[in-house]
């Protein structure tokens, strides 16, 4: 931290915590699919791109947005990895890629992501779509309101699967959303488990499982994240692969084959990795500074950063980045350990390249009227006495 120029800034509304894209450059070598994006995870900057806002059908790397809920839902609480699904005959009645689920098969939660992460089975995507939201139709309607919550708005889903439906327009979206999405399901690392898994098998042994994605075994770094096709929408796929601490982002949409999307991702990761460096500023738990605490039972608590904070940056690049810290000038307790209290944001060239939330450090109790009474009175006469010398 020494090394880098921090200043501090005082304001009472703050911004989130989410990385802002640079301007990206176009692609600097021949990519035949239709549309592709290369991001680099942490701070969410795009690197390079071709058609980044056109809209393609995803096919199967629809079942991001599946596995981004299930997850989410396990986090809230609202179901468990080890919940048992009762396949439904709609489940067991889905084509294309499965792993022929019958009606009232029993698998849990974490056997259907295992399916969808590695063989991207429609049965099971559709399964856990039911016990998530209790039916296929609702469930949907959690992908859109995701959608929007995430900006996404070259998406739209009109089902779990990806499969194109019989009459009416499918699912759309484009490689920036696809990449978006990719990054917010990377908070949940539990999800590379299942994608990075190039053999398993289901039903004890009797159901053997190969990945779709071959990269995951022939690509070092890489473990996912999702594979698509169907005839309308080519062959896909967004893959992540991470190396000398940079986690890559890389999509491709609408190639012509499967070997032609393997190639061109490898084209992306080998890009990102060759050209970029990754330079830390800050581990998560680093200490960046306290804050003031009014009618709490301690005065002032430290804030941390949530989360390693890396810059990725050119390798040929020599500027030294600047630090900024945004906090306002105190905070109401209760305050909770953990509880967003502000940013960091790391620039180059007064352009902001990454942003990370700062966190308080630990906890606050509101104290009661009598005492924050006296903490005021002390406050007058401390200022009062170091005015006076």
């Amino acid at each position: 931290m020494r090394s880098l120029m921090i200043k501090f800034l005082f304001f009472t509304l703050l911004l989130g915590g989410i990385g802002l894209p640079g301007a990206a450059e176009t692609v600097p070598f021949d990519i035949q699919s239709e549309a592709a994006v290369l991001m680099e995870n942490t701070t969410g900057e795009i690197l390079t791109e071709k058609n980044l806002h056109r809209q393609l059908p995803p096919a199967s790397i629809t079942k991001m947005m599946v596995m981004l809920l299930v997850m989410e839902a396990v986090e809230k609480g609202e179901i468990k990895l080890t919940d048992v699904v009762v396949t439904t005959p709609e489940a067991a009645g889905m084509g294309g890629s499965q792993i022929w689920l019958e009606p009232g098969e029993e698998m849990t939660v974490a056997e259907l992501m295992k399916a969808v992460g590695i063989v991207s089975a429609n049965d099971a995507s559709y399964a856990l779509a039911e016990h998530v939201a209790g039916s296929h139709q609702a469930f949907v309607k959690l992908m859109n309101e995701r959608v929007a919550a995430l900006g996404l708005e070259d998406t739209r889903f009109v089902n779990a699967t990806g499969l194109s439906p019989d009459t009416g327009e499918g699912n759309i979206t484009s490689a920036h959303d696809m990449a978006v999405l990719a990054r917010e399901l990377l908070k949940y690392p539990t999800v590379l488990q299942w994608t990075g898994t190039w053999i398993d098998s289901l039903r004890g042994g009797e159901s053997f499982l190969r990945n779709t994605n071959t990269l995951v075994r022939f690509y070092e770094g890489c473990d996912g994240l999702k594979t698509g096709y169907t005839e309308e929408a080519g062959f896909g796929l967004v893959g992540t692969a991470q190396r000398s601490n940079i986690r890559l982002i890389a999509v491709v949409l609408k190639a012509q084959s499967s070997v032609m999307r393997n190639n061109e991702i490898t084209k992306l990761f080998n890009y990102g990795f060759s050209r970029f460096k990754s330079l830390p500023v800050a581990k998560n738990g680093d200490v960046f500074g306290k804050i003031r605490v009014i009618k709490g039972d301690v005065r002032e608590v430290d804030v941390m950063v949530s989360g390693d904070l890396n810059l990725v940056v050119k390798r040929e690049e020599q500027e030294q980045p600047e630090v900024e810290v945004i906090l306002p000038s105190n905070v109401k307790a209760p305050l909770t350990q953990g509880e967003p209290v502000g940013e960091v944001l790391v620039k180059l060239g007064g352009e902001v390249k990454a942003r990370r939330e700062l966190v308080a450090a630990s906890g606050a109790a509101e104290v009661g009227f009598f005492r924050f009474l006296f903490q005021i009175a002390r406050d007058f006469f401390t200022g009062f006495l170091s005015a006076s010398r």
